[in-house]
């Protein structure tokens, strides 16, 4: 009978400790973030073929085409592991890489707007509504991982799994963080009088 109640004692106590949550939203965190990875692979993808359509325009501007393709050689060289989640440098470095290409893209597509020729395009026109498309899935796919992460990291700092964490080394996991927020956090400045002449 003592050893049916240590046995149960044990059960509870396990159960109380969070080791399989701990299990479930680290898997749930992985998946997240290989949906992540699958959209800024899709995105990287349709680089090459923009940067073609696009030189197609004679008087584009080149400097723009060079920092697209540096931009996503620079996002591609970067090679994410699982353990990525868990290195803060690594990942930041990484999520740095990405921004940098998703500016050159925002860049290459507000010049484009200057090229009437590029506009009548159907293939360049098609190739901007899949990169929308595929801005708008990274989006959706970062904002799941950011749930599944903060899911995660609360699990690892409530008491009492913050036990069952610290045994474990169940570390919190970086999320996602925006690169230049001092900038954005400031109000932008609307001047609607006439330019002087």
């Amino acid at each position: 009978m003592k050893r049916f109640l240590v046995f149960l004692l044990t059960v509870f106590a396990l159960s109380g400790c969070g080791y399989n949550d701990f299990q479930r939203l680290d898997e749930q965190s992985k998946a997240a973030w290989s949906e992540v990875l699958n959209q800024y692979q899709r995105r990287a993808d349709l680089v090459p073929n923009i940067v073609a359509t696009v030189k197609g325009e004679a008087s584009f501007e080149q400097d723009t085409l060079t920092k697209v393709i540096e931009a996503r050689a620079k996002a591609t060289a970067i090679q994410v592991t699982p353990e990525t989640l868990n290195n803060p440098e690594v990942f930041a470095k990484f999520q740095q890489a990405q921004g940098e290409l998703s500016g050159a893209l925002s860049r290459l597509m507000a010049v484009s707007e200057r090229y009437p020729t590029l506009q009548a395009n159907q293939a360049f026109r098609d190739l901007r509504v899949t990169l929308e498309g595929t801005e708008n899935r990274i989006t959706v796919a970062r904002n799941r991982y950011i749930q599944a992460v903060q899911e995660y990291n609360v699990l690892a700092r409530s008491f009492p799994t913050n036990l069952t964490a610290r045994v474990f080394s169940y570390d919190t996991k970086p999320t996602f963080t925006v690169q230049n927020e001092a900038q954005i956090s400031s109000p932008p400045t609307v001047d609607f009088s006439a330019p002087k002449k």
